[in-house]
C-alpha cells in the first residue's frame, strides 16, 4: 500500500487535504468519488510528506504540450506520442516523469490522471484534462489550454520586465549609500580627527553613522539577512500569506493594480474550463484555486455557496464586494446572452491591458522618484562632509 495526499471538496464545498493508504492513486480518486467527494488531485507522499519530484518549467512544459498536440493532430496514439516526446526531452526529471506518465497511459490510466500522480503540475491543466476525456474532444481543449498558457506567460514576462529597470535603481541607491556612509565618510572623520576643528551637527551624525556602519556592519548585515529570511519563510506559511495579501491589496494604487491582475487571471481560466465542458461549480473552484490573492479565492469560494443555492454568477461575485464593478456588469451581460465563456475572455483582456497601462504610468513616476531620491541622498552627504571645509576656507578668508 502506498500513501496519496488527497485534496477534495465535500457537499458543502469545503475543500481539505488529506492523507490516504490505496494501492494506486486511481483506487483512491474512485473511492472517494464514489462516496460523493469532489477530488482535485491525488498526489504521491513522499517521506517528508511532500512530493520530491522536480517542478517543471512552464516553458518545457508548454512545448511538450505543443508536441503532444501536434502528434495527436496527426493520428499518432496518444500512449505513443508521450513515449516518443519522454525520449526526446533532455531535462532528466522531466523525462522521467513523462515515462512515468506514458507507462501509467499505457496500462490504462487516464491521462489526466497520469499527469496528476506526477504531483508536478498544475491543477488547471489536469482539470482541463479532464474536461477533455469527458467531452471526447481532448485535442480541441489541449489547444485551448496552450492558448491561454501562451497569452498568461506572455504577459508575467511583460511584467516582470516592467519592474527590471525600477529594481535595478533601487539597487543602484542601496549601493550608493552604503559605498558613501562604509568607504567615502570614514576617510574624512580621519581627516576632520587630524585638524580638530569643532564640526556642524550634520557633519558629527554623519561620521557616526559612518563609523558605526564600519565597526557594527559586519553584526548587522547577517541580522538583516536573517530577518529577511524569516519574513519570507513567514510570508509563505498560511497566515503569512493571507496577511501579506491584505497588505498588498489595501495599498493605495498598486492594490487597485493587483485586484486587476487576479480578475484577469481568474477569468481567463473560468473561461478555459468552461469552454472545455466542465461544470459551472467544478471550472469556479478550480479557478480559484489558480488565484494567488487569498483574499479574492475567498470570496470566489463564497460566491460558490450562493451559486449552489441558484443564485446567477454576476450576483454571487458582486455580493463579495472584491471584484471591480466593470467586471460584474461584464460577467452578467456574458451570462444573459449565453456566451459566458467569451464574454470572461473579454474581462480578462480589458484588466490585463488595464494593468499594462497602469503599471506603465506608475513606473514612469517611480523613475524619477527614485533618481531625485539618489540626488538628495548625495546631495546631504556632500554637504555633510564638506561644509566643514568650506567654514574653514570662510575662516581663513577673513
Amino acid at each position: 500500500m502506498n500513501e496519496f495526499i488527497i485534496k477534495l471538496a465535500d457537499e458543502r464545498g469545503r475543500v481539505q487535504e488529506q492523507v490516504h493508504a490505496a494501492a494506486t492513486a486511481e483506487e483512491l480518486r474512485s473511492r472517494f468519488t464514489q462516496a460523493g467527494y469532489l477530488v482535485y488531485s491525488v498526489k504521491p507522499r513522499s517521506a517528508l510528506g511532500r512530493t520530491a519530484k522536480k517542478k517543471i518549467k512552464m516553458e518545457t512544459f508548454l512545448v511538450f504540450n505543443q508536441q503532444l498536440l501536434t502528434l495527436i493532430r496527426a493520428g499518432l496514439p496518444i500512449p505513443s506520442s508521450l513515449e516518443l516526446l519522454a525520449k526526446r526531452q533532455k531535462d532528466p526529471a522531466f523525462r522521467a516523469q513523462m515515462e512515468d506518465v506514458a507507462a501509467r497511459v499505457k496500462t490504462g490510466e487516464s491521462i489526466s490522471t497520469a499527469f496528476e500522480a506526477q504531483g508536478t503540475v498544475s491543477l488547471v491543466y489536469t482539470t482541463t484534462l479532464l474536461a477533455g476525456e469527458r467531452s471526447g474532444n481532448l485535442e480541441e481543449v489541449l489547444a485551448r489550454y496552450l492558448e491561454f498558457q501562451r497569452v498568461a506567460l506572455t504577459f508575467r514576462k511583460k511584467l516582470k520586465a516592467s519592474l527590471i529597470y525600477p529594481a535595478f535603481l533601487v539597487v543602484m541607491v542601496i549601493g550608493l549609500f552604503i559605498f558613501l556612509i562604509t568607504f567615502v565618510v570614514p576617510r574624512f572623520a580621519d581627516l576632520y580627527n587630524q585638524l580638530g576643528t569643532k564640526l556642524p551637527t550634520l557633519t558629527l551624525m554623519l561620521l557616526a553613522l559612518g563609523q558605526n556602519a564600519q565597526h557594527y556592519g559586519l553584526y548587522i548585515a547577517p541580522i538583516i539577512a536573517l530577518a529577511i529570511y524569516l519574513l519570507v519563510r513567514w510570508s509563505k506559511t498560511d497566515s503569512g500569506d493571507a496577511a501579506v495579501d491584505r497588505i498588498r491589496i489595501s495599498l493605495p494604487v498598486v492594490g487597485a493594480v493587483w485586484v486587476k491582475y487576479q480578475v484577469g487571471l481568474f477569468s481567463r481560466t473560468l473561461s478555459t474550463l468552461l469552454t472545455g465542458g466542465l461544470p459551472p461549480v467544478p471550472s469556479l473552484e478550480t479557478a480559484a484555486r489558480s488565484i494567488e490573492s487569498r483574499q479574492i479565492a475567498k470570496a470566489v469560494y463564497t460566491s460558490v455557496e450562493r451559486i449552489r443555492e441558484g443564485q446567477p454568477l454576476h450576483s454571487s461575485l458582486a455580493q463579495t464586494g472584491v471584484f471591480p464593478e466593470l467586471s460584474i456588469e461584464m460577467i452578467e451581460v456574458g451570462e444573459t446572452s449565453g456566451a459566458l465563456p467569451q464574454m470572461l475572455n473579454s474581462v480578462a483582456e480589458f484588466f490585463e491591458e488595464d494593468v499594462q497601462t497602469s503599471l506603465a504610468a506608475i513606473m514612469s513616476l517611480i523613475e524619477p522618484v527614485i533618481l531625485i531620491v539618489m540626488g538628495v541622498v548625495v546631495v546631504i552627504v556632500l554637504i555633510a562632509l564638506y561644509l566643514p571645509i568650506f567654514s574653514l576656507n570662510g575662516v581663513g578668508g577673513q
